[in-house]
């Protein structure tokens, strides 16, 4: 190449760099950084060039945490009333426990800062659990939007939860429980109590039941859909305590709620009067269900059926939580005279 060609390109190249309207030194610097990406190959620069540009409108094209969990909710408005709260107050407490999570851009949010976030933000294996479900929640949902490529969540490891022996009722708790329901206000609570002691129906399923979805002829409760903790259907069997029970009570509307109004209201107080408070005596979570299973397993040793009466997808977690059984003694007398009054025999 001759001197003047040489100026030539030079002089090209320098009015080049001069049209990026950058500093001659910047923009240089910026050239060779592109030519050693691309190896020295100029077709190589080029492309690197163009999917860094993809990528940082890719970045660009994404949204602050809070924004995206105000999306996720607005995503699940068709949820129950209880689930959208606790998907509420789970995503609040990340953003109140974690400074600067707020406004983060989900795009630029780790795994390794996931993890920190829900070890930052909820003490036990159990919350904690239950916090990455949610916040992975979150991240499904911004990328669906386009806000993120990838759920970070994914990859973090699910925290261990040890199961504990689970605490139940003894058949003197039980039947004390059922007499004060029964002796409360004319017996307005005892069908909820009676459906919750020995069908293990959850407290909130019963809160939604009505005496149409109690089929005393087929000898079974339908728990609906949207009436279920899970969104999935079952039928519960009623077993010869509970159906007595059912039976001798007045007939009602079949629209009409079982649980009387202010229901949760009157389960507190029943539960007070049984013995059980807030501050000596504190009533354990889920107790009536896990009372139920324990009773149901001990006596009829029959998982599988059990494990569709409870809604589980396996019998995995009744393998895991129910190992210390009451005796068949016990569980007899559970059976049969939970709902009987002294001296009278159920069917």
């Amino acid at each position: 190449m001759n001197t003047e060609t040489q100026i030539n390109e030079e002089t090209a190249a320098l009015a080049l760099l001069k049209s990026t309207r950058l500093p001659l030194l910047e923009a240089a610097q910026m050239a060779c950084a592109a030519i050693r990406a691309g190896r020295g190959k100029m077709k190589r620069a080029l492309r690197c060039l163009e999917e860094g540009e993809k990528a940082l409108r890719l970045q660009e094209k994404t949204v602050s945490f809070e924004k995206a969990v105000e999306a996720a909710l607005e995503a699940r408005k068709h949820r129950r009333a209880r689930t959208l709260c606790d998907f509420r107050y789970v995503t609040r407490r990340f953003m109140k426990r974690c400074p600067g999570l707020a406004k983060r851009r989900v795009r630029s949010i780790t795994p390794a800062e996931c993890a920190t976030y829900i070890e930052a933000a909820f003490e036990t294996p159990r919350q904690r659990q239950k916090a990455r479900l949610t916040l992975s929640g979150v991240f499904s949902t911004a990328m669906k939007r386009g806000w993120c490529s990838e759920n970070p969540v994914a990859r973090v490891e699910a925290p261990q939860v040890v199961e504990k022996r689970i605490e139940i009722l003894t058949p003197e708790e039980a039947k004390k429980l059922v007499d004060t329901a029964r002796e409360y206000r004319g017996g307005i609570c005892l069908p909820a109590v009676g459906l919750m002691l020995y069908a293990g129906i959850r407290p909130h399923e019963v809160a939604r039941l009505r005496w149409g979805d109690v089929d005393l002829a087929g000898k079974r409760v339908n728990i609906a859909p949207q009436h279920s903790k899970t969104g999935g259907a079952r039928p519960v069997t009623l077993l010869p305590p509970l159906l007595g029970l059912l039976q001798r009570t007045p007939h009602r509307p079949a629209p009409q709620h079982i649980c009387p109004p202010q229901w949760q209201r009157h389960w507190r107080e029943v539960r007070c009067r049984a013995g059980w408070n807030r501050l000596t005596r504190p009533w354990p979570q889920d107790v009536c269900r896990h009372s139920f299973a324990s009773y149901h397993a001990a006596r009829f040793r029959n998982l599988h059926e059990l494990q569709l009466q409870m809604g589980h997808r396996s019998t995995d977690l009744l393998r895991t939580r129910y190992l210390n059984l009451p005796g068949e003694e016990e569980a007899s007398e559970y059976w049969s005279s939970g709902y009987c009054r002294l001296g009278e025999r159920c069917a």
